[in-house]
């Protein structure tokens, strides 16, 4: 029990007590000690940078230092006289530190000022160091500024914050500002490495890397983590269990995918992802954490970039190990595809199906039975409204678009087209004869149900093609939808099953509140159905590339219940019948002050009775009648 009551968190045991204990803030220290060595110490600082990167431990160090009695020849406080002591203990009366975040009044600074006229017992100087500095008042500030502009010759002050742009333009510029910087995943593995030894702890180079990843720069996290993971392993520190005690993806998840993606097997990718999502882990995490692979992939391949791989050696090898399987165009692809899911993920409807799309995507990258051009969108045509113009051959269409497989098909059916001239119109010059003309915007492709690509029609009729042409047409759709509808900021021109092609024009207000009228006469052979859409109430709102039908329904079940069984299927019909996909509807419960509250029971018909007619209610007092 004696030991549990001494038990100190490495965090405070071993915080630095010296300017050569402070990690990673090299420059700092040398200006700090410079400016002692020469007496010249200015009366106010500012340290400013990320939490847990000592910026309280250098304020405490400085402040020793500069009433230190014995400094040493590289300005390193003694911590044998009377000062250094007095400080250690908790009972000097030179070094003052004050919390701002609980003191952030005017009147704790007025007690402050008045304190700063006191001058110090002990050593040279009296320093006020404020942390968290950022959370005074304005008025509290406006009070500090006329002392911190001129304070009294023995006074230094020291202000410390992680928000620098919180403070007043007028504080900043009367402080020496030191910004502090994240520490770098070396020297956080070193100096836990050292406290591993002092505390007869075993651990690994890679479970040393996971807990310096983990704490993002900040050392007092690192040790925070440390601490953690002693007492979830003990002594002896295994790589397994430091990932399931911090709950980390294992590097291990991104080479096997990697290796499915070059292989093409995205039956393996998405049974890989299934079981990392059956572990707990967030599926916008495992993307990053996918894009981060590509990313180390990527410095791997280039010896120049070594210093940018901070991991163990083990791990090294193998990264450089799997990028010489990997092209460049490959991880560039890769990288950009998992940055545009990052992007869309909250956006997503079905998130799980983005990120499987996604999966897909990627393991189609380096070629296989699919190609990639098969899974990516068609580029939409540009919005802008222009005349008439001519409209290029179908084939020059779609091979801008989808690649031709080379097949001895194909090839046979380009030799016959190219040996059977199309019939042409008289009065019209000949496409093939015609030089050819620069267009302003590229020819937009439709697909009818057929699966054919067709470029939208003209106002003159174009000629039909040669089997031989329609053939190699048929080929070349090795995507039979495109996916137009899939961009979100492009013009949508998508296909229903029917074959109808739907719009990108924005429809009427009025248009679509008639649609809606329509909607529930085609569901009159299921009543209960029939009087829910009937009865709804709607909402219109126009968004910046759609137009949104909100219908309300009584409760949160049968919302749940609409948006899983049904809201797909109202959405296609009314965009169907305006023959524009830029509608979309929307199911939401209707608001609780919206419900109107129907009385059953004659107690509450008395009840409401008496509240709507004060004269009911004096009557039932008088004559003491039972309303209940």
């Amino acid at each position: 029990m004696s030991e549990n009551t001494q038990y100190i968190v490495s965090a405070r045991k071993y915080r630095p007590t010296s300017f050569e204990g402070l990690i990673g803030q090299d420059n700092i220290a040398r200006t700090l000690k410079n400016s002692i060595v020469r007496g010249k110490l200015a009366h106010a600082y500012l340290f400013c940078g990320p939490r847990g990167v000592g910026k309280t431990s250098a304020a405490r160090i400085f402040a020793k230092t500069i009433n230190c009695e014995h400094p040493s020849a590289d300005m390193e406080p003694c911590g044998q006289c009377e000062s250094c002591i007095s400080f250690q203990e908790g009972r000097s009366y030179c070094i003052h530190e004050l919390d701002a975040a609980s003191n952030n009044g005017v009147d704790d600074i007025k007690a402050l000022m008045d304190q700063v006229q006191i001058p110090p017992q002990i050593g040279k100087y009296s320093v006020y160091i404020i942390d968290e500095v950022h959370m005074l008042s304005s008025q509290a500030f406006n009070a500090f500024l006329k002392t911190l502009e001129e304070p009294p010759a023995h006074a230094i002050f020291i202000l410390a914050t992680t928000e620098k742009h919180k403070i007043l333009p007028t504080i900043l510029s009367r402080c020496q500002t030191y910004d502090f910087n994240r520490i770098s995943i070396p020297d956080i593995v070193s100096n836990l490495r050292s406290i591993a030894v002092k505390e007869n702890i075993t651990i690994d180079d890679e479970s040393l890397h996971i807990i310096a990843r983990k704490a993002d720069g900040a050392m007092r996290d690192a040790l925070t983590i440390f601490d953690q993971t002693v007492a979830f392993c003990g002594t002896d520190v295994k790589y397994e269990d430091v990932l399931h005690n911090l709950n980390v993806l294992d590097f291990e998840h991104g080479f096997k995918i990697t290796e499915q993606m070059l292989a093409n097997d995205y039956a393996s990718a998405l049974l890989e992802f299934d079981s990392i999502l059956s572990k707990g882990f967030n599926a916008l995490y495992f993307v990053s954490s996918l894009s981060d692979h590509f990313r180390n992939l990527v410095v791997a391949k280039n010896a120049a970039l070594d210093a940018l791989l901070e991991l163990p050696d083990s791990l090294k090898k193998k990264y450089k190990e799997q990028a010489d399987k990997c092209s460049l165009q490959f991880l560039y692809n890769a990288l950009a595809i998992t940055a545009q899911c990052e992007a869309g993920y909250k956006e997503s409807i079905n998130p799980r199906l983005h990120i499987e799309f996604t999966l897909m995507k990627l393991c189609f990258l380096s070629g296989g039975e699919v190609a990639l051009n098969a899974v990516q969108s068609v580029p939409a045509a540009p919005r802008q409204a222009a005349p008439a113009r001519q409209a290029a051959p179908v084939e020059k269409a779609v091979a801008a678009s989808v690649p031709v497989v080379d097949t001895p098909e194909s090839r046979t059916a380009s030799q016959a087209s190219a040996e059977t001239p199309a019939p042409q119109k008289e009065t019209a010059p000949s496409t093939a004869e015609s030089p050819v003309q620069t267009a302003t915007e590229p020819t937009p492709v439709q697909v009818n149900d057929a699966g054919q690509t067709e470029t939208q029609a003209n106002a003159e009729e174009q000629p039909a093609p040669a089997p031989a042409a329609r053939r190699r047409k048929a080929t070349k759709t090795a995507s039979s939808l495109s996916l137009d509808a899939i961009n979100e900021e492009g013009e949508r021109k998508e296909v229903s099953a029917s074959g109808i092609t739907l719009s990108d024009k924005m429809p009427e207000d009025l248009a679509i509140y008639e649609s809606w009228k329509k909607i529930p006469e085609q569901y009159v052979s299921r009543p209960r159905l029939y009087t829910t859409l009937s009865s709804t109430k709607t909402n219109l709102k126009n968004k910046e590339s759609y137009k949104l039908l909100e219908f309300y329904v009584q409760n949160s079940s049968q919302k749940a219940w609409v948006e899983q069984e049904l809201l797909r299927e109202l959405e296609s019909k009314i965009q169907k019948d305006l023959g524009s996909s830029r509608v979309r509807l929307a199911v939401e419960v209707i608001p609780q002050e919206k419900v109107e509250k129907r009385i059953y029971m004659p107690e509450d018909k008395a009840k409401a009775m008496i509240s709507g007619n004060e004269e009911i209610g004096n009557l039932v007092k008088d004559f003491g009648l039972d309303v209940k």
